[in-house]
């Protein structure tokens, strides 16, 4: 049975949106249509507990399809951009790697380990570039190594750490310009408005099912407690609108069938 692990890890990465895009712009360079995974370096700093990713660069990585043990990485490529990152930028220092995913691989370990000559502690981010889901893309890992009660030698393993995405004021100023950018222009306002409500829903669905279930759980005694979530919970409650006040019921509705009109009118100006 595995026991307490040597070293604690930083209990969340948060990981900005430019970060994604390289990834997602490597991939597509690189290895879009077939079976291949991308690798990269990822470069930011390590508060306390929390690790920032701020920023990436792609490297050179080849491996063995049938033995996933055979896999080549270009040591002299991942230094030589390191300095040059670090002339730029000297706080943004190397934090770990990520890969493409879009799950965990059996070389994982290895890669991790000589990445051991770069940061004392690398942090491995798994990017999904093609979610099937809605959701935060990213999965985040340290390696740990784990003590056997029954004296066998201590193995290697991968720890699961919670990842958000997270950006400066500047960051998502860039992001939103972006979207409006590689907007298609044959999709008009209307519909990608409600495209993306219809997406938001979704997700607000999928949340509003996890706390149902974690509530149906407290309550048959299958999960304990936690006052930190159920005090939190009060909170989102509390700052629900009262829509029994007729006043209030009133106001909602307004503002919606004004939202909808001027979305409406807009549309048929641009058509």
């Amino acid at each position: 049975m595995p026991g307490l692990e040597l070293t604690s890890n930083p209990t969340k990465v948060v990981v900005h949106p430019l970060v994604l895009l390289s990834v997602v712009d490597h991939y597509n360079r690189v290895a879009k249509n077939t079976k291949k995974r991308v690798v990269g370096v990822l470069l930011g700093q390590t508060d306390g507990n929390s690790v920032n990713v701020a920023n990436s660069f792609a490297v050179p990585f080849e491996e063995d399809e049938k033995n996933p043990s055979v896999w080549f990485l270009d040591h002299n490529y991942i230094e030589t951009m390191r300095d040059m990152f670090k002339k730029v930028n000297a706080k943004e220092k190397v934090i770990g790697w990520y890969h493409s995913g879009p799950k965990l691989r059996s070389s994982d370990l290895q890669i991790s380990e000589l990445f051991k000559r770069y940061a004392t502690n690398p942090v491995l981010v798994v990017v999904d570039v093609q979610p099937k889901e809605i959701g935060i893309p990213t999965n985040a890992y340290f390696s740990v190594e784990d003590i056997h009660d029954d004296g066998t030698t201590a193995t290697k393993t991968f720890e699961h750490v919670p990842s958000e995405i997270g950006a400066e004021e500047a960051e998502e100023i860039g992001v939103e310009h972006l979207l409006r950018d590689i907007k298609e222009s044959s999709t008009g306002t209307l519909a990608t408005r409600i495209t993306h409500q219809l997406t938001s829903l979704r997700g607000l669905a999928e949340r509003l099912a996890d706390i149902r279930s974690y509530l149906q759980n407290v309550l048959e005694d299958k999960l304990p407690v936690n006052s930190e979530i159920i005090q939190n919970l009060q909170d989102i409650f509390n700052l629900l609108p009262n829509l029994t006040i007729p006043d209030d019921a009133s106001a909602f509705t307004v503002q919606t069938n004004d939202e909808y009109a001027l979305i409406y009118v807009a549309s048929l100006a641009r058509s």
